[in-house]
């Protein structure tokens, strides 16, 4: 798998790359995880509903082709794109998931926090807040959009919508639950984990 890090970049920009990778990759195709922060923006997903977004902040929306529904992103956020081969991976939807989700909770776990997943609602919490958000697309066979970590940003923006489409629902991050963070060394850190979440059958 091929691990990129690819800084501080565009969202819609990155959301065309993603989609025009997976429409060209072949059986041969080598997977890649793409480690990067956007700017603000909220992203919709399919499931998206307009009364989510409960005011305008002046930051962009974008509508977006992964399942779910609204979300944030922002400079201090760590976002993981995974672009898998699922097949020749073996590798279920369901477990994807799980894996991803194992992943953060194991970082988390690294700065001393207990994560956990919470039946029916798709992510990571500390508690009952929100630390990491999950949307995947498949489209033949294939994963892209990923995961996102909340380490060192400006939370005010989920203020404007319901996260995931869930009223009310609470968000946290790293820099207010751990002694220390490093949002480029977290950004290591979860691609490290996605790896050896990956090489498990």
């Amino acid at each position: 798998m091929i691990v990129r890090h690819l800084g501080r970049v565009d969202y819609a920009a990155t959301f065309a790359a993603m989609q025009e990778f997976t429409a060209a990759r072949d059986e041969d195709t080598p997977d890649e995880l793409w480690i990067c922060e956007h700017p603000p923006v909220f992203t919709q997903g399919l499931s998206g509903k307009p009364e989510h977004l409960l005011k305008d902040i002046g930051i962009p929306v974008v509508q977006i082709d992964r399942g779910g529904q609204i979300t944030y992103h922002g400079p201090g956020q760590v976002v993981a794109y995974l672009l898998l081969d699922l097949r020749r991976r073996e590798l279920t939807v369901r477990g994807l998931v799980n894996r991803i989700e194992q992943a953060v909770i194991d970082l988390l776990a690294g700065y001393g926090l207990t994560a956990a997943r919470l039946a029916g609602a798709p992510g990571v919490y500390v508690g009952k807040a929100k630390i990491a958000a999950l949307g995947l697309r498949i489209k033949h066979g294939c994963s892209y959009h990923g995961v996102s970590l909340n380490v060192d940003m400006d939370l005010g923006p989920y203020s404007a919508i319901n996260p995931c489409g869930y009223e009310g629902m609470a968000v946290t991050q790293l820099r207010d639950l751990a002694a220390e963070w490093d949002t480029a060394k977290v950004g290591e850190a979860l691609a490290q984990h996605l790896a050896r979440q990956l090489d498990e059958k």
